[in-house]
C-alpha cells in the first residue's frame, strides 16, 4: 500500500488523488464475493439468428436437432461450462458439437453448445467461434 502523505508531498492535485482513491475503492468493491462465495451471475450473451451463422454451423445445428449422425467422435460430449459464460445449469445439461472449419487440420475452434436432453430437441443452443472464449445465443426459427 502507499501513503496518502506521499501523494500530498508529490504535488498530486486533490482531484487526481480523489480519482485514484475512488478507483481503488471501486476495484476493491468489484472483487468482493457474495456471502456464500458462489457467484451465480452470468454475463449477458449476444444473440445471433441461425441464418446468420456460417453454413457449417447451420448444418451442425440441423444434425443436433435430428439426433445425428455426427462426424466427430467427441460430438455430444458433456460441456462443463468451466468458463461460466453460459447460464449455470446442472452438469450434463450442456453438450458440445464441432462445427466444421474449412481448411482446419483438426476440429478447429468453432462449436455449438446445446442445453437440454441429449438426442432430442435442445432447449437452447449457443455458438462459439473462438473455442469457448465467447458465446452467442442462437435464435432459431422452427427447425425443419
Amino acid at each position: 500500500m502507499f501513503s496518502l502523505s506521499w501523494l500530498a508531498r508529490s504535488g498530486a492535485s486533490a482531484v487526481a488523488t480523489a480519482l485514484l482513491l475512488a478507483g481503488l475503492a471501486g476495484g476493491a468493491q468489484a472483487k468482493e464475493a457474495p456471502s456464500n462465495g458462489i457467484s451465480t451471475a452470468t454475463p449477458a450473451l449476444a444473440e445471433i439468428q441461425l441464418r446468420e451463422l456460417p453454413v457449417q454451423a447451420q448444418e451442425t445445428h440441423r444434425l443436433v436437432h435430428a439426433g445425428g449422425p455426427f462426424p466427430y467422435s467427441k460430438d455430444g460430449a458433456v460441456f462443463g461450462n468451466r468458463e461460466r459464460l453460459l447460464p449455470r445449469k446442472a452438469r450434463g445439461f450442456y453438450r458440445e458439437y464441432t462445427v466444421k472449419t474449412p481448411s482446419a487440420r483438426n476440429r478447429g475452434a468453432r462449436r455449438l453448445v446445446c442445453g437440454g436432453t441429449p438426442q432430442t430437441a435442445p432447449e437452447v443452443c449457443f455458438y462459439t467461434d473462438d473455442h469457448y472464449a465467447s458465446f452467442k445465443r442462437i435464435r432459431a426459427q422452427a427447425v425443419r
